[in-house]
């Protein structure tokens, strides 16, 4: 059996958002490069890299730990899109999109979480 993080699906859809959110802050205005569109890729591209560091850790503790921060930066991301809605940076259609994707991914979080607990 293959243990690899690329293997997991929640890392596989984490990916996909992060690209989602490069693409999204592509149009952000050029002042925001530094400000808000770079948090949102930061946070974006560390659910990814959370979960596959915490799968390299090799223990399910350290896991668990790395996934909590996954889903902790999900949040974030979500925060930062509404944000983004507000301020007129993004419309409403891609902002529930981008969201949605950030719930399917903080739902898969704790589906994975609950499932290593309970072993």
């Amino acid at each position: 059996m293959n243990y690899s993080y690329k293997n997991l699906s929640v890392w596989q859809r984490a990916m996909d958002l992060a690209l989602l959110i490069y693409q999204l802050t592509e149009a952000f205005p050029k002042s925001e490069m530094y400000g808000l569109a770079n948090q949102m890729r930061r946070a974006a591209v560390s659910i990814a890299s959370n979960i596959a560091e915490g799968r390299s850790r090799g223990t399910d503790k350290d896991f668990i730990y790395f996934l909590y921060i996954s889903r902790g930066s999900c949040t974030e991301l979500e925060t930062q899109l509404l944000l983004s809605e507000r301020v007129g940076y993004l419309d409403l259609k891609s902002r529930e999109e981008a969201c949605e994707v950030c719930d399917e991914v903080n739902r898969k979080l704790s589906k994975l979480i609950r499932s290593i607990q309970s072993k």
